[in-house]
C-alpha cells in the first residue's frame, strides 16, 4: 500500500533510485550506502500523488493525507497507553492503523487521473466498515447507558482515544469533499465516520475497564 504523507513519495522514490558504487578496484565490493530520507522534490511547494501527478502541497488531497497520518499517530499513542493497561483491544487499534494506510493509498490516487491499474491497486471496500460496526455493537452492549454529555476523560487510555476520535472527525471532514468531487472512494468516508464512533465507544469501554470516572458536562450557573 502507498503510505500517507511522506510515504506517498518516499518508497516510490527509493525504489526507483540507483545508487552508484564507491570508487575502488573492480574486485573490491563498495560499501552499501544508506538511502536518504529526504528527496528535495517538495522544496518548491509541490508533491506527487500515487498517479504521478504534481499538485501544490496545500491541495485538499494532501490535507486529507496529512489528517489521516495524524490520526494514525494519535491512535498509536492511544494504543501505547492502552497496552500499558493490558487492554485486549490493542490489536484492533493496530489493525485500524493498517487500514488507515489503505485509506491513504486511496486518497493518494485521485480518480480523475488514475488509470485502471491504479484503481485496482488502491481500491477500498465496504468490508472494513462492516467490521467496525461489529466492534461498535460488541462494546456498546457492555457499556452503561449514556445519560449525559461526556468530556474527554476517564484515564490516559480513554482520553487518548477521545483525542483520536476528534482527529478522526477532522480527517473525515477533509475526505468528504474529495468523495463529493469523485476523487476518492465513498467507502473511505464511511470508514472514517464509523471509526470515530468506534473510538468514542472504545474510550468509554477503556474507562470502565480501568475503573476510571468519566467526567460529564455540567452547565455553569447563570
Amino acid at each position: 500500500a502507498v503510505a500517507a504523507g511522506r510515504g506517498v513519495r518516499g518508497p516510490v522514490g527509493m525504489a526507483g533510485r540507483r545508487w552508484q558504487s564507491g570508487a575502488g578496484s573492480p574486485d573490491r565490493a563498495a560499501p552499501e550506502r544508506v538511502p536518504r530520507i529526504y528527496t528535495r522534490t517538495g522544496d518548491s511547494g509541490f508533491s506527487s500523488t500515487f498517479t504521478g501527478e504534481r499538485r501544490p502541497k496545500g491541495d485538499r488531497i494532501f490535507e486529507a493525507l496529512g489528517a489521516t497520518d495524524e490520526l494514525s499517530s494519535a491512535i498509536g499513542l492511544a494504543g501505547e497507553f492502552s497496552s500499558e493497561k493490558g487492554h485486549t483491544f490493542v490489536n484492533q487499534l493496530h489493525k485500524v492503523q493498517c487500514m488507515l494506510q489503505d485509506v491513504g493509498s486511496n486518497l493518494a490516487t485521485p480518480l480523475s487521473s488514475a488509470r485502471e491499474a491504479h484503481r485496482k491497486r488502491t481500491s477500498f471496500s465496504e468490508k472494513p466498515v462492516l467490521e467496525l460496526e461489529q466492534w461498535i455493537d460488541s462494546y456498546s452492549e457492555q457499556l452503561p447507558p449514556l445519560r449525559a454529555f461526556i468530556l474527554p476523560s476517564g484515564g490516559r487510555s480513554s482520553a487518548a482515544l477521545h483525542f483520536s476520535r476528534a482527529v478522526c472527525r477532522r480527517a473525515e471532514r477533509c475526505v468528504v469533499p474529495l468523495v463529493q468531487a469523485g476523487e476518492a472512494d465513498p467507502n473511505v468516508a464511511k470508514y472514517l465516520n464509523r471509526l470515530s464512533d468506534y473510538l468514542f465507544v472504545l474510550a468509554r469501554y477503556a474507562a470502565m475497564k480501568e475503573g476510571k470516572e468519566e467526567k460529564i458536562y455540567i452547565k455553569p450557573e447563570p
